[in-house]
């Protein structure tokens, strides 16, 4: 059956949608509107894991091919905690500019038929005539947000402050440096991306960010001052920003996104306009692109549009819970840092690896470090971490809920 999208919003998730109802059935009418100009993004480098490639060369071979050559693969975390360095073995990560991906994925969406209509801006009253509408326009979603209380839309703010930026220094490993200031401690994610560039996203307490005067100078001075302070790692390097004209480099706290339901009548969230898990578990984009191929998924399997998208809620939601909750619990082990950082380098990266775990914050450190250590040689403590880790998670997360709803 012919059926007529409208996807607002030219990120991965809305690009990758439409290649895959086009692959299902050529005869679909698919339109994406982007609000910006084709080739203006924000963002550096994103990071995806072997997994979804595999996926990705299953629903769309021609496009994975391209993503995969033009991505730049690491399989080690480097840690520098003030002068000390520890380096461990890791999963087989991947990065590729947001750019490239996006040039990408609209390269491959046109080559199938679908229209791409960039400085298309989409009001929350004045939706296209399509049989199904995809809200794929991020976290600040018009669309969502015009019927916030159906979807029963929930963002709850993180504690610390937050820049993306890039630099010519490319990293060869996912790279962390852990500095200490007297005014407490900023530290940096960093990991290639291309050929010359990585991603670093720098980080820290908001009283931190106060003490350090980041939120009284300009952006020049913000980019030299941390230049200094993570000289070790940069090796003469400069930081790059967003130019100015896009209003500099922001700082903010991450919002974590939640919604009661996912679609209403014939409008349908995808990606960030539904749900958004803290950057530092690098799954955002992952995500996404998941969320495409359930959807695409259920609207082949349901011919008829509320069970195809109660259906497509239903798988991702449940698929969901695992990476949310790895993500809150990787965001409080960053608000907790000092809790970890005077413990031996190798410990504290051990710790690092172990900060999805529902059980670490309720564990002194270097006692959760030995039964961790122990657990990967004994199958009953191991069995017993599976079992707790979970149930655990479950626990806090509906004492969570539960203090959200409001009294009777």
């Amino acid at each position: 059956m012919r059926v007529k999208v409208a996807c607002i919003g030219g990120g991965p998730a809305g690009l990758y949608l439409s290649i895959l109802l086009k692959r299902q059935d050529p005869a679909h009418d698919i339109t994406v509107h982007e609000r910006n100009p084709e080739g203006s993004t924000y963002g550096w480098g994103v990071t995806y894991w072997r997994k979804l490639l595999d996926r990705l060369h299953v629903h769309d071979p021609e496009s994975a091919r391209e993503v995969e050559a033009a991505s730049v693969r690491w399989n080690e975390g480097v840690a520098h905690v003030g002068d000390r360095l520890t380096r461990q073995p890791g999963d087989e990560g991947h990065g590729i500019g947001r750019h490239r991906l996006l040039h990408i994925l609209a390269g491959r969406a046109r080559d199938l038929g679908v229209r791409l209509e960039f400085e298309s801006e989409v009001r929350a009253d004045d939706l296209p005539d399509a049989d199904l509408v995809v809200a794929a326009d991020g976290v600040h979603s018009v669309l969502r947000t015009r019927h916030a209380g159906h979807f029963g839309s929930h963002l709850t703010p993180g504690r610390n402050r937050y820049v993306w930026l890039g630099t010519t220094r490319v990293f060869d490993s996912f790279t962390f440096a852990f500095v200490e200031t007297p005014h407490g401690w900023i530290w940096c994610y960093g990991y290639p991306y291309g050929p010359g560039h990585s991603t670093c996203v720098i980080e820290c307490a908001p009283e931190t960010f106060t003490g350090l005067g980041l939120d009284r100078c300009g952006e020049p001075d913000r980019l030299a001052l941390l230049e200094k302070l993570f000289a070790q790692i940069l090796d003469g390097h400069r930081l790059i920003g967003r130019p100015a004209g896009e209003g500099g480099s922001p700082w903010t706290t991450f919002r974590t996104l939640t919604n009661r339901t996912w679609h209403r009548g014939n409008l349908v969230l995808l990606g960030d306009a539904a749900h958004t898990t803290h950057y530092s578990i690098g799954a955002g984009t992952t995500l996404a692109l998941e969320d495409a191929i359930a959807l695409a998924g259920a609207l082949r399997e349901h011919p008829a549009l509320p069970q195809a998208l109660a259906a497509y809620e239903r798988a991702r939601m449940t698929a969901l819970l695992p990476a949310q909750s790895a993500a809150r619990y990787s965001a409080r082990w960053y608000e907790e840092l000092p809790r970890y950082l005077q413990l031996p380098p190798e410990q504290m990266f051990a710790l690092l690896g172990q900060r999805h775990s529902p059980l670490l914050p309720y564990v002194p450190p270097q006692l959760y470090y030995r039964l961790d250590k122990a657990a990967g040689q004994l199958d009953a403590l191991r069995r017993l971490k599976r079992w707790l880790g979970p149930r655990l998670a479950r626990s806090v997360h509906a004492r969570e809920l539960a203090a959200r709803r409001p009294a009777d």
